[in-house]
């Protein structure tokens, strides 16, 4: 359901649009003088992150990493980002830390003062640096649960297979680093776009945002790392479970093939067969199969098989 809030402050309004619907953006665009294929971006499933440039305004697609359900799975969050000399319109399907900036300033005057007074470029640059600042948590999370993996994967007593956890932090961290490469360098162009909603005194501002990118991106890389390294030892301690009981199996076949060779072979009903008439034949062949299998695990305990 489409939510539109608005706040002003000397004479720069901050409209964000959750949930946009086509009549109000057609609104904006005659007000604004928007070009249609803008609004066409606003709307399509499938957009690259870019900046487009026009004499009165800037139109920015930005992808933001966001929490998705109960597991928390990382998934892809669209903004556009409408930013004139006068106006900052940002569009999202509900993006919760851009409603958390938008709503602290639009409650607090301070806030607004502080974000508002200098500019929309310097709104810009203080909307991107919170964005991707709250990035830092969902690393923090994910590297959370891949200690707590990594601590179970080496607890002897713990035999449980954590493939599918792995897998699952896996996928988190493939998505991450596709959502956030292609930030890297549309920020860094950001310090060069049109100086009239971009000042030069921003380069520094924007600068910064580009390392804090980039410090994400690190991070990432080493949660990879770290991850691929996790699911090889999982493999490892799977393979090396599965020998154990392979092992196992392997001891009681053979242990078993000679019991089975003397029960056939007594089982013929043979009267020459040895012992086949004493009284205690069934105790002399009983005492053969024992020494038989203490034998063989004597033998196996000499070789170091058990």
């Amino acid at each position: 359901m489409e939510k539109v809030s608005k706040t002003k402050f000397e004479g720069i309004e901050w409209v964000n649009i959750e949930h946009p619907e086509i009549k109000t953006m057609e609104s904006l665009a005659r007000k604004y003088k928007f070009h249609h294929l803008d609004i066409e971006d606003c709307f399509s499933e499938i957009q690259r992150p870019k900046i487009d440039e026009y004499d009165n305004y800037l139109f920015i697609v930005l992808h933001l990493p966001t929490e998705m359900g109960r597991e928390r799975r990382i998934v892809q969050s669209e903004l556009n980002i409408f930013i004139g000399q006068d106006f900052f319109i940002t569009i999202s399907k509900g993006n919760k830390a851009l409603r958390e900036i938008f709503e602290y300033c639009k409650k607090k005057k301070s806030a607004r003062e502080e974000l508002m007074a200098s500019g929309t470029g310097y709104l810009l640059y203080k909307v991107v640096d919170d964005l991707f600042s709250d990035c830092f948590p969902m690393m923090d999370r994910l590297s959370k649960e891949m200690n707590d993996m990594e601590k179970s994967a080496f607890d002897i007593t713990n035999q449980k297979d954590m493939l599918g956890d792995i897998l699952v932090l896996k996928k988190d961290l493939i998505n991450f680093r596709r959502i956030i490469v292609p930030q890297r360098a549309l920020i860094a162009q950001l310090e060069h776009k049109n100086k009239k909603f971009l000042p030069e005194n921003l380069e520094v501002y924007f600068d910064d945002v580009v390392d804090k990118i980039e410090k994400i991106w690190n991070n990432l890389e080493n949660l990879k790392e770290l991850v691929e390294s996790l699911q090889d030892t999982n493999e490892s301690l799977i393979s090396h479970n599965i020998n154990n009981v392979m092992k196992v199996l392997t001891i009681f076949s053979v242990v078993m093939l000679p019991l089975t060779f003397l029960t056939g072979l007594y089982g013929m009903n043979l009267n020459d067969l040895p012992f086949a008439e004493s009284s205690a034949s069934f105790l002399i062949v009983s005492g053969m199969m024992l020494g038989v299998v203490v034998t063989m695990l004597l033998f196996f305990k000499y070789k170091k098989w058990l």
